[in-house]
């Protein structure tokens, strides 16, 4: 039994052209849809500004650099930069090794050598860990023979040196090429996360750390770890110990640090932001409190009736009155605003309900508080077809609201829940939808046309595969360099 597929019902389904020579496709005669390349190439997320001409240069990885700018703040001790530019020089690279020219033969007429990095403000960033309040913003000048890439913080330096990867494609012959091209960038929210469950299935190390890599590569700042649930409690406590058993606290910290290389923060450990997910109470503890005497006894004595929705407040509200004597914030999902729990002023409100998330928004904005969503993006619910396509028309704003009110919108998450997802099947679930939650968190509120977003972003899962990153195909194509398994 067969079916159209879900695509071609509705949208057509546009097959990315070659200058950037990675996807191309066969379909039969009836289906036979084409479009030329996106003027803006394989970029993703777009860029605030770009001007691409059509003057071309070549690389050569003989005698192609990556360098610190002689005015930059930043030098050959900021090992968070020195890192990322032998990173993106293999990215760079990757691939056979077509160009042959030694290092003694010079650089051709129309030839990039060099891109400058230059660390603008005096305060680099280089030794500080990325918060949501660091300036990511870049500016990317390309010509010849130098690219220069300017950058207040290493944060934006970081974005750039992407950007600039994402600009270099091979030419009809294989010669790495990039065009004359000029970028100023920022993005539009502070926060862009992924969620990823640890708690429901065992995720390796490694897994995670490759997810986070291709966080880096969509610009998405926050990896938002749920560590704990009702399924598992691997998070090792030194003030009460017997919490978990045999867990290897280093992982965790290996994690963080490698977050830093790639400007992202991690929630709950990380910066500002503590993060109780409450999800579990309802669902798991009541049972437990209906059948533990000494609950009863106490919600009696509180006054509490056998209405749990009240014991959950208070254990809440007790929880957050000790954060607070920390002097550090929290984040918490809506349910707890919901339940009238008393909130600082500062506290960050995730709208996760799907259900009427336009109206949470609205009186979670109204209440004054800073707001996340991540209600449209929870990409453990899979369907058939082009499903990034739903999550990349979510406007985080679309709601009823003053322009004060659209302000304390700090950005979104893209969350992947544990229950279904393990190692063998995370990455190519999250990636490329994921991508599509990156664009619209970083990009201007203007870029809506998905027709464009399709050529760029099936480039784009290609370059991430080439990368080593198992993201699964957008629509029927192939790519010039497919995943090689594991």
């Amino acid at each position: 039994k067969t079916r159209p597929p879900a695509s071609l019902t509705n949208t057509p389904v546009l097959l990315p052209a070659l200058p950037v020579s990675l996807v191309t496709s066969v379909f039969p005669a009836t289906m036979a849809l084409v479009a030329g390349p996106s003027q803006y190439g394989s970029l993703w997320p777009l860029p605030q500004k770009v001007h691409i001409s059509d003057v071309s240069f070549k690389l050569s990885s003989s005698n192609f650099q990556i360098t610190d700018a002689k005015e930059s703040s930043a030098g050959p001790s900021c090992n968070l930069l020195q890192s990322a530019y032998r990173r993106y020089y293999e990215y760079v690279f990757v691939g056979p090794k077509n160009q042959k020219r030694g290092r003694d033969q010079p650089a051709g007429p129309s030839e990039v050598t060099e891109l400058q990095v230059w660390i603008t403000s005096p305060d680099s960033d280089c030794d500080s860990f990325p918060t949501e309040s660091s300036d990511e913003s870049y500016e990317l000048s390309v010509d010849q023979p130098v690219a220069v890439l300017k950058a207040p913080k290493v944060w934006g330096a970081l974005h750039g040196l992407e950007t600039f990867s994402q600009l270099v494609y091979e030419d009809e012959f294989g010669a790495k090429t990039i065009n004359s091209t000029v970028i100023s960038d920022f993005p539009r929210f502070a926060h862009r996360g992924v969620l990823l469950d640890s708690s429901r299935h065992f995720i390796p190390v490694k897994v995670i750390l490759a997810n986070l890599e291709t966080m880096a590569m969509n610009k998405f700042n926050i990896f938002h770890w749920h560590i704990v649930d009702d399924s598992s409690f691997p998070y090792l406590s030194q003030t009460f110990p017997q919490l978990s058993e045999k867990v290897r606290n280093r992982d965790g910290y290996r994690i963080r640090y490698f977050l830093r290389y790639r400007p992202n923060s991690i929630v709950p450990t990380e910066h500002r932001f503590t993060s109780f997910e409450t999800v579990p109470f309802p669902s798991v503890f009541l049972r437990v409190w209906k059948s533990n005497p000494d609950i009863q006894k106490f919600m009696e004595q509180q006054g509490f009736g056998q209405d749990f929705t009240k014991l959950e407040s208070f254990y809440i509200q007790r929880l957050l009155d000790i954060v607070t004597t920390t002097q550090k914030g929290y984040m918490i999902w809506q349910e707890v605003f919901d339940n009238g729990v008393k909130l600082k002023p500062d506290t960050v409100v995730h709208v996760w309900m799907d259900n009427g998330s336009d109206k949470e928004m609205a009186k979670v904005t109204a209440g004054g508080y800073t707001t996340i969503l991540s209600a449209p993006w929870y990409l453990d619910y899979i369907s058939i077809g082009q499903d990034w396509q739903k999550y990349y028309k979510v406007e985080p704003l679309n709601f009823n609201g003053t322009d004060d009110q659209k302000k304390l919108v700090i950005g979104g998450e893209a969350c992947l829940w544990g229950e279904f997802v393990d190692a063998t099947n995370l990455t190519p679930r999250l990636w490329p939808r994921a991508c599509a939650v990156a664009e619209r968190l970083w990009s201007a509120k203007e870029v809506t046309d998905t027709n464009d977003a399709f050529n760029r972003l099936a480039v784009h899962r290609c370059r991430l595969v080439e990368r080593g990153i198992p993201a699964q195909p957008l629509y029927t194509s192939y790519c010039p360099r497919e995943y090689k398994g594991i």
